[in-house]
């Protein structure tokens, strides 16, 4: 009986170790995420406060961060009269552009028009920015092994403006 109770301390404390070592993991990967997403939400939000002081943003239905030539954040939602309007703010805070959505083509149409032109292709992302004073859909692919493909699309009318293959 004695073994029989020393035995099942010790799987007892072995087992008691694993959650621990697993519940440190869960915490610190929890720590990692919050961390690498605060940039990301410190810009939504001065992107947010911005477009509701120049340009009326009432509701927001989506933000979006484009890298290119230069860091733009993109606020998509209704303004205070009501309109669906989009607005682009440069990461200096300068220029703010504010644009009707129906102007252009939404995500949705963005990627449909993608994935027509390219169904080989793995649709993944869309963003809204400025490359070359010119609004654009960048889109992110990836081909079946794996390559990343980055395609830049007209807001207006989404011909193809840049693409950059098998990165």
């Amino acid at each position: 009986m004695d073994t029989n109770s020393a035995g099942q301390q010790r799987l007892n404390r072995w087992l008691l170790g694993i959650v621990a070592f697993l519940l440190i993991i869960i915490v610190v990967a929890t720590m990692i995420f919050i961390r690498s997403n605060r940039p990301m939400q410190q810009a939504k939000r001065e992107a947010v406060q911005m477009a509701e002081k120049y340009a009326d943003l009432k509701t927001v239905d989506q933000f979006y961060w484009f890298n290119r030539d230069k860091t733009y954040f993109t606020v998509t939602g209704e303004s205070n009269s009501g309109e669906a309007i989009i607005v682009i703010v440069p990461e200096s805070g300068e220029k703010i552009r504010v644009l009707n959505q129906k102007d252009g083509l939404t995500e949705q149409q963005a990627e449909k028009r993608f994935e027509s032109d390219h169904p080989e292709l793995i649709f993944e992302k869309a963003d809204l920015g400025i490359y070359h004073d010119q609004t654009a859909w960048e889109i992110t692919a990836k081909d079946e092994q794996g390559a990343i493909y980055y395609y830049l699309l007209a807001f207006n009318d989404g011909k193809t403006i840049k693409e950059i293959k098998k990165i």
